[in-house]
């Protein structure tokens, strides 16, 4: 049985349907802010297999509540990390890109050091520290800017401002890999059933789509594909200060991913069609 630990966020639904037959543990049965609560849940249901697609993702709200934030993002791992170790099931953990810095031009890779910018960051680089500590076979999933057809996200964002205004202000300063909800799921799928075959494939690894892009070009590809077409205007970071600060290079080096699962990188204009498809604008 694979135990999920998520439900109503972007790749736990993505999770629920590729993992029919999946259990999937809501808020109500597995509280991240109970990390022992989340140890015990893997010690009672004795899976083969767990994913964890829950987490605390308010990157502004955390630079207010880093204790709330590190307990959900950093402490609760660690204590599930602890409990598959106890019962030899692999753990698959997603991360974030914010983890680094931000700075240069060159995309990270997975063993480049870490220094997280926002309280996010580090809730999130806890939880990595602490799913390593426990030992067991695990895989951390480090991606950036998910997007799906579910919940709150960049390309839900772009599509309800571009119905209501007919020029909008988009960072360009700041370079990722969109990478979509579905494709997570899949991956996490693939790295899972591969570590219960082969344990010694335990690590980190990056995951996101291609082609990188800024945040103004991802909502150009947006706009150009499912309409309406509101004027896009490039600006700098500084012009548009949020409570949390944001990395400026967010580009994510897939090749880890690719040589131990032979997984190629996603291609988010393709995902991004699925999504649109989905929200019914294609």
């Amino acid at each position: 049985m694979i135990l999920v630990f998520g439900q109503t966020g972007q790749v736990a639904r993505e999770l629920a349907r590729v993992l029919p037959d999946a259990r999937f543990l809501s808020r109500a049965e597995a509280d991240l802010s109970d990390p022992q609560g989340c140890a015990a849940a893997i010690r009672t249901h004795r899976p083969r297999v767990v994913l964890n697609a829950a987490a605390y993702t308010a990157v502004d709200r955390a630079e207010d509540e880093e204790p709330l934030a590190t307990t959900i993002n950093g402490a609760a791992p660690a204590a599930m990390a602890r409990a598959c170790a106890e019962i030899g099931a692999p753990l698959v953990h997603i991360s974030t890109d914010y983890v680094f810095d931000g700075s240069g031009d060159r995309p990270w890779s997975p063993d480049d050091p870490t220094c997280p910018i926002n309280a996010y960051g580090r809730s999130k680089l806890a939880g990595e520290t602490g799913i390593r500590a426990a030992g067991g076979p695990h895989a951390i999933l480090r991606t950036s800017w998910v997007f799906s057809a579910h919940g709150n996200n960049f390309v839900k964002t772009m599509l309800r401002l571009g119905a209501e205004r007919d020029r909008l202000s988009i960072v360009a300063d700041q370079l990722g890999g969109p990478t979509s909800a579905a494709a997570i799921a899949r991956v996490c799928l693939t790295v899972a059933e591969a570590l219960c075959q082969s344990p010694d494939r335990t690590g980190t690894y990056h995951l996101s789509g291609g082609p990188d892009v800024s945040w103004a070009d991802f909502a150009r590809a947006i706009f150009a594909r499912a309409g309406p077409t509101p004027e896009v205007a490039d600006i700098p970071s500084s012009a548009y200060p949020t409570p949390a600060a944001r990395p400026h290079n967010s580009r994510l080096d897939n090749t880890a991913l690719t040589r131990a699962f032979n997984l190629g990188r996603p291609d988010w204009q393709a995902d991004l069609d699925e999504v649109l498809r989905d929200l019914g604008r294609l």
